[in-house]
This record gives C-alpha cells, structure tokens and sequence, in this order.
C-alpha cells in the first residue's frame, strides 16, 4: 500500500510542471487574444506609454486606446453628426479663381479724422473727456475754457449792439454790430449764446466747445488748468466706421493693379468673411527707403470690429482656372504629413483621404490629387473628426497613409 501511495505522488509530481506550462502557454494566448490597451495625448498621438499619466509636452491626462483598433474609418450616429455640425458636398470639376496677394494693414482714413484746436487762447477750465480711446458724438462736450480774449469781444459787440439800437437808421453802426457778431462766431461761438449775451447784457468769459463729428478720442494734448494759446492742439478724434487697407506692391507687379479695380480684402482672424473693395489709389512713386510701391483702397468697419494696424491682404484677379475640382479651405486638415480630407462613406461611416493641394485663393483651394468627380466630402467638422480620430485611435489619421483612393 504505501508503495502504491509513493508511486501516485511521484507521478503527480512529475506532471505539475507540464501543467503550469500549459497553464502560463494558455494564460499568454488568452492576453495575446485580448486587445491590449495602452494610453496617448488628444493632442499628442505620438505619445503613446502603456500605462496612464500625463503627456510630457503639454501636461494633459493621457486618454486609453486600444491597440486592436486598426480600421481608418469613423462611426458616429446621427445625433454625433448633428452635434459636430458635419456637412459635406459632392465634389466636380469646375471653375477656380486663381488671385494674387498682397500683403497689407488697416490704417486711418485722414479723410475722416477731426483735429480740434483752441480757438483762443485762455485756460481749460474743465476736460469732459480725459483718456483716449473713448467714443464721442458729434455735438457732445469735449472741453470748457475761460477765455479774457472772448470776454472781450463780447464786450465789443454789446457795445456794437448799443449803438445800433440808439442809432437804429445809421447802416454803419449795423454792419459794426453784424460784424462784431460774425467775429466771435469765427470763435464758434455758438449763435445760442450770442442771443443769450445780448438778452442778459453780460458777457461769459466760459465757453464750452462740442464734438464737431463722432470719433474716438485718438490723441489728448492738454490737462485741466493748462494754458493754452489760439490754434494750440487739444486733441484729435479719429472716425473708424471706414479704414484704409494699404498693401505694398513690387514696381514689376503694378501693371496688375490698376485704380478702379475691384478686389478681396480679408483681415487677419476674420479670414471667413472677406469684403470687397475698390482700388482708388496707387502711389506714384517708391516709398523711401524700399522698393516697393503703395496702393490702398478703403472698407466699411461695421461696427468697428476692426483696429488700425491690424493686417490685412488683398486678393487681385489673376485669371481663372477650368476644370478643376476645389473645396472651402476649411475642407482641407495639413500638418507635417500633407493634406487630408474627410470622405463620407454611407450615412455614418467617414474616412480619411491625403490630397494634393494646388492653386489656393482667399476661400477656396485646389484639389490635383486624391479625389475625384462624385466623391462626398466633408466640408465643416473635418477638424472635430480629425480630433475625434486621434482621441479613440490614438493615432494620427494620416499615418502610414498614401494618396491611393479608397
């Protein structure tokens, strides 16, 4: 009996081995079938670790992806498509406006700027406005001054007015009055005020001048209780509801423009919504110092959403191209790899496809390889897909892949 129990352990000890091998052997083809599951940046996909944590360059939580998911393409549902707000378009061959650009920058237009300037000399009482940069209307106060000099005159012309009255057949002493009057107008005086002199029999060393247009405060000379002589500056009011666009141009390009001509202009962070403007002069000679020319034209600022300074290009005419398929600018993603697109594949299926760019004007840009005629392509959203892309693939879309169709 005890040689049959010796010989059953013995046994049972040979085999454990053989099976923990076949244990670990199923053990590595059960992980090896399991999809393994490893950890990138959104913003990073080159990121990639096997466990989480932080991405190095820009501090963000790593996000899991599985590295099973090999397929190119992207599911989203209808309210997905919705949310994203995902349009696309039947691509076809057809016309391509090719245009040249100039760089350029908003500036004031002289045209509508206001310099405001003692009429007399005398000190400024009070300043209703006291920075730059505040809106005024035409007709709002901008400053009181005290002035002997205005006192005076109206002293002049109430003794002008006396001797009208006591002399009322004498048409000297009416011209005297008539001119003594239209003096101090010359000093805008307002006429209100002249009446109410005359009426009261007093004069008002204080007068209050008023905004002659609307503007903007742009530059402020003075201070309160400084004095200031007849024609000193006092400030300048600058009107931004129409700006100037200024773009330089090589002598050898100024038979392309020409004064009349209509162009685009689009203003840097406003590039979705380009206006349209005309040519209205071309400097006649180089700006000193360059070689470069100037032409300049002018544009609405509703609502004056734009600053003086900001930049701006303008797009000439240069011809048209036929039979080219072309997509809105936004269509197309680039990054180090090349350009790419977004193919909607049924209704909720959507595939990245590299392209080759060609011609590209302000809103539009021409497309010579990787799609063609039919193709329905993503037209707003391409961004959010390529981010969702990289967010569940972990891996940019463009990776490994080639201009070939799908």
């Amino acid at each position: 009996m005890q040689r049959a129990d010796f010989i059953r352990i013995a046994g049972m000890a040979l085999l454990a081995p053989a099976l923990w091998l076949g244990a670990c052997s199923t053990g590595k083809k059960k992980q090896a079938g399991e999809a393994a599951v490893t950890y990138t940046c959104s913003m990073h996909p080159q990121v990639v670790q096997e466990g989480p944590g932080t991405c190095p360059i820009c501090g963000m939580d790593l996000v899991p992806v599985s590295a099973a998911s090999k397929s190119k393409s992207l599911q989203l549902d209808k309210n997905q498509i919705a949310l994203a707000n995902i349009t696309t378009m039947r691509v076809g061959a057809g016309e391509l406006g090719n245009y040249k650009r100039l760089n350029g920058r908003l500036a004031v237009n002289p045209e509508h700027t206001a310099y405001i300037s003692s009429r007399a000399p005398g000190r400024i009482e009070q300043l209703y406005v006291k920075e730059t940069g505040v809106p005024v209307r035409k007709g709002q106060p901008l400053y009181r001054i005290y002035s002997e000099e205005l006192a005076g005159l109206q002293q002049e012309y109430l003794l002008a007015v006396a001797q009208s009255e006591a002399f009322p057949d004498n048409e000297r002493f009416r011209q005297i009055a008539a001119a003594a009057r239209q003096k101090l107008l010359l000093y805008d005086v307002p006429a209100p005020v002249l009446d109410r002199i005359r009426q009261q029999q007093k004069t008002d060393p204080y007068l209050t001048y008023t905004a002659p247009v609307n503007g903007v405060v742009a530059v402020l000379e003075v201070a309160e209780g400084q004095y200031v002589s007849e024609g000193s500056a006092i400030m300048q009011l600058e009107d931004y509801d129409r700006l100037w666009v200024e773009a330089d141009v090589y002598p050898a390009e100024l038979d392309q423009v020409k004064v009349g001509e209509q162009v685009k202009v689009t203003v840097a962070g406003f590039e979705d919504a380009p206006v349209n403007m005309r040519i209205d002069f071309i400097a006649p000679a180089l700006q000193t110092g360059t070689q470069l020319a100037q032409v300049r034209g002018t544009v609405p600022n509703r609502g004056q959403r734009w600053q003086p300074g900001m930049q701006a290009d303008i797009y000439l005419p240069a011809g048209n191209k036929d039979s080219v398929i072309s997509l809105p600018t936004d269509a197309v993603i680039r990054d180090g790899k090349g350009a790419h697109v977004w193919l909607r594949k049924g209704r909720d299926r959507f595939v990245p496809q590299m392209v080759k760019t060609g011609t590209e004007n302000f809103d539009r840009v021409e497309i010579r390889e990787g799609l063609r005629t039919g193709d329905n392509v993503v037209v707003t959203g391409a961004y959010l897909l390529y981010s969702e892309y990289v967010l569940k693939k972990g891996a940019d879309p463009m990776a490994g892949h080639a201009h070939a169709h799908e």
